[in-house]
Parts: structure tokens; C-alpha cells; sequence
């Protein structure tokens, strides 16, 4: 096996509201929406952003548009107006969430640097 980011193979968009962060997190094709679907899980999520989402993990799934919606709960420290961090909005989450790994097989991996 080897591992992959999924900035190298997926697309996010995220926002905020209070202090929620909402993460669309799409696949390129059915192929790889099965393969977040089994790895990319709210357990997994949550453990990602370790110290910053201290509230629940929702993931929708969207098999049509081969796309995930996460929402993660109390993960902006109060929200914009109240927080105190640097970054108290989420549209950064995003980005973070592709830093995350997935494992996949060699011979995808080897597609993947075509």
C-alpha cells in the first residue's frame, strides 16, 4: 500500500457559521468517492483536526455529485466575533482537511503521477 494526500486528487470548499465549520470535500470520479467514502470517515476527520473541533463530526454524503459534506461542530472556539485565535474563521479548514491521507494501492499511486 502507499498513501496519498487528498490535495493531490480532490477538491475542498469550506465556510463557517458560529462556531461551525462546513467542509465539501469532492472526488474526481466514483472511483475515489468509494475510496473517501471507506477512509475519510467523521472519526477520522475529527482526529485530524485534533485540539481544534471539540464537538461533533457529521459527514452527508453526495454520491450523485461523487462529494462529501462535513460539518463539524464547535470547532471555532466560540465563533469569528468571540474567538481569540489568529484564524477564527473556516475557510482554512479546507485546505487543512487536504493534508489528510489516504491509503491506496501502488499501481493507483503510480497513475496518480502521471
Amino acid at each position: 500500500m502507499a498513501s496519498v494526500q487528498l490535495k493531490d486528487v480532490a477538491q475542498a470548499r469550506a465556510g463557517d457559521k458560529g462556531n461551525k465549520v462546513n467542509i465539501g470535500l469532492f472526488a474526481p470520479d466514483e472511483e475515489w468517492f468509494e475510496r473517501f467514502k471507506s477512509q475519510v470517515t467523521p472519526e477520522r476527520v475529527k482526529d485530524h483536526f485534533k485540539g481544534l473541533v471539540k464537538g461533533d463530526v457529521v459527514r452527508y454524503e453526495l454520491p450523485n455529485i461523487h462529494a462529501f459534506n462535513f460539518v463539524l461542530t464547535e470547532a471555532l472556539d466560540g465563533g469569528g466575533s468571540s474567538s481569540i485565535r489568529m484564524d477564527n474563521l473556516g475557510k482554512c479548514f479546507g485546505a487543512n482537511l487536504l493534508r489528510m491521507e489516504i491509503n491506496v494501492s501502488k499501481e493507483v499511486r503510480k497513475e496518480e503521477k502521471r
